[in-house]
């Protein structure tokens, strides 16, 4: 699937949804259960962790001028969670944003070639959009109950 030429846009707006989400929220509110085992501020850091993750994708691409992902199992996501657990929930937003911003920022600059190969492996390490949306769909959700 080609990469989508709206990307940067569809990061952006991503980026400026934590914004608008983290902007209203009580010290109560981040602490609302997100699931079983988050809650929303570490749906927050857990974004920032995998936008760190693809920094390090995009930073070893460059690097050696070919794909070079950063493999990180997805079990990360429960090895870290007593580590996310005790974030501060201002520093969480922080961390997110500055993480999705730094990255919206890198993969504008991209070039292009090692971006459509980076796409080609796999489209959320590109289309960042897609990851942040579905867990920030989960803290709206969580929110509303």
């Amino acid at each position: 699937m080609p990469l989508d030429p709206n990307y940067n846009q569809l990061n952006r707006e991503s980026t400026e949804r934590i914004k608008r989400i983290a902007s209203s929220l009580t010290d109560e509110q981040f602490q609302t259960r997100v699931g079983e085992h988050w809650t929303v501020a570490i749906a927050f850091v857990h974004l920032a962790f995998w936008d760190r993750r693809v920094l390090a994708t995009l930073e070893q691409t460059a690097k050696h001028g070919k794909l070079s992902v950063v493999e990180v199992e997805t079990v990360v996501n429960d090895l870290s969670l007593p580590l996310w657990a005790v974030v501060p929930a201002k520093e969480a937003i922080k961390l997110a944003i500055e993480s999705a911003e730094e990255l919206d920022n890198q993969l504008e600059k991209f070039p292009k070639d090692l971006l459509e190969e980076i796409h080609e492996h796999n489209k959320r390490l590109v289309v960042r959009a897609l990851h942040r949306n579905e867990h920030l769909d989960e803290v709206e959700m969580a929110l509303r109950k």
